[in-house]
């Protein structure tokens, strides 16, 4: 398993000795993080047999998307056949029109400039302009830069939001960091249950309220957070469609009543979508967007499915930053997105 963050250090110069007729002066310690934070960052360089690993899992995941894509130019020849089953196998992949078409001009072009007569020189074209085309929802996922850093994240029922909560507090309590969970989804029992035993399990206090309103939960936790000097503070929202517009409404009243909270909060603004759901997915981003205008997106059960190419329509039609994705259950089957290694594993 790989790091998801690194730490930036920045060595300190020497103190100047100090004459022999003064006493030394106390060794200076660092404050500690909830006094002084520290920067993190999404780390996606790896160890190579970290790497190797994770690269094997992300291909195994993905492989029902690329059936359909990687075959396409094992002995192709370069002609009108060969690039309308690339678009039948976009749009089976769930890649969108938009972001289909995008891809098929910008590779005939290339074919043509390039003068490639080489089916595999093609699909080489082919993964450097979906990697171009995917690279810009790469984001640093910063921890440190607030105290506490507090984040709001939401999604539909079943896109694993509350297991993603769990997984995210493990990796950064395994870096340090003192984390602090909410129960914001008010609606459901169930849901509550299920982040008190994910606090259970990482050993994070779990606030939350049998019944309430979310969003007094929601600054209960923010006050909270900053009274102990926690360093993340993670509200879990209850699980809805965009179309409930009243509910979509209540996160609205969410955020405003965290940002009364704190200044600048949330700090990061999250959405956790399905990969299963397809351009379902894409609509789901559009909708919480423009309602709670999101810092990133984390897909989850990549594992399995067959719409993996959603992410190209994300790029294309809403560019919202992919911070992690998901594919599978175990802590370290959710690492930070990386559009080479996305890109390789879904062309081979």
């Amino acid at each position: 398993m790989f790091s998801f963050f690194k730490k930036k250090t920045v060595t300190p110069e020497p103190a100047p000795a100090a004459p022999a007729h003064v006493p030394a002066p106390a060794p200076v310690v660092p404050l500690p993080v909830a006094e002084a934070p520290l920067a993190f960052e999404v780390e996606t360089a790896a160890r190579p047999e970290s790497k190797s690993s994770w690269m094997g899992r992300l291909k195994a995941g993905l492989s029902k998307t690329s059936a359909n894509l990687s075959v396409l130019f094992v002995g192709a020849r370069i002609d009108d056949d060969l690039y309308d089953e690339l678009e039948a196998a976009l749009l089976m992949s769930d890649a969108g029109m938009d972001a289909t078409q995008y891809l098929l001009d910008a590779l005939k072009r290339k074919v043509k400039e390039d003068k490639l007569l080489d089916a595999a020189a093609v699909k080489v074209a082919l993964k450097e302009l979906m990697t171009e085309l995917l690279r810009p929802l790469e984001k640093s996922f910063e921890l440190g830069r607030h105290q506490p850093t507090v984040m709001m994240i939401s999604g539909v029922n079943g896109a694993g939001k509350t297991t993603t909560i769990g997984k995210l507090a493990k990796h950064m309590q395994a870096h340090g960091q003192s984390v602090l969970l909410a129960a914001g989804d008010t609606f459901r029992a169930a849901a509550r249950e299920q982040l008190m035993i994910w606090g259970q399990r990482n050993n994070v206090t779990v606030i939350s309220q049998e019944s309430g309103d979310a969003a007094a939960v929601s600054y209960d936790a923010v006050q909270s957070g900053k009274a102990k000097g926690t360093n993340v503070v993670m509200i879990d929202t209850a699980g809805r469609l965009p179309t409930q517009l009243h509910l979509m409404e209540e996160l609205k009243k969410i955020k405003r009543v965290i940002g009364k909270g704190m200044d600048g909060a949330p700090h990061e603004t999250l959405l956790v979508i399905d990969g299963n759901t397809g351009q379902n997915a894409l609509a789901q981003v559009k909708a919480f967007d423009d309602a709670l205008q999101l810092s990133g997106l984390i897909i989850t059960k990549l594992d399995g499915t067959a719409k993996g190419g959603v992410i190209a329509a994300i790029a294309r039609v809403r560019p919202v930053p992919v911070y992690f994705i998901g594919i599978g259950e175990q802590i370290e089957d959710l690492q930070p997105f990386n559009a080479a290694d996305f890109v390789e594993a879904l062309l081979g």
